[in-house]
């Protein structure tokens, strides 16, 4: 096992800033796409598609604001290998200030409808 084509759990941990327990949940909740190698000790080891597929889970949860169910069907849907049909938002919409933000607001949740009709319509 090459220590460059294989990170640990806190390495990924650090790298994707997420928590190694959600590492470990997500791989009980999506096992088809982060199936890590386990070694000695049942500690678990990444390789780089399994690092993308967690990038991209994160993506879709945190900065889309999708559930785990919703990534669940986009995998079941085959559209989770296909980048290119989900585009990330750079951003994730903030309400602190509604005031200031509304039409920031508004316009993304706009576009956010408009991808997902555009996402339906081609089924």
């Amino acid at each position: 096992m090459s220590n460059e084509s294989f990170l640990s759990i806190n390495d990924v941990s650090k790298q994707l800033e997420i928590p190694a327990h959600t590492l470990r949940y997500w791989e009980k909740q999506f096992p088809v796409s982060v199936k890590p190698i386990t070694g000695a000790g049942g500690r678990r080891y990444y390789r780089p598609e399994t690092i993308a597929a967690l990038g991209h889970i994160r993506t879709l949860l945190y900065d889309r604001g999708m559930t785990i169910a919703g990534v669940k069907k986009i995998m079941k849907d085959g559209q989770f290998t296909n980048h290119e049909k989900i585009v990330p938002v750079e951003k994730p919409i903030k309400l602190v200030e509604p005031q200031k933000q509304d039409r920031l607001v508004i316009d993304r949740a706009i576009d956010l409808l408009e991808q997902a009709r555009a996402t339906l319509i081609a089924k």
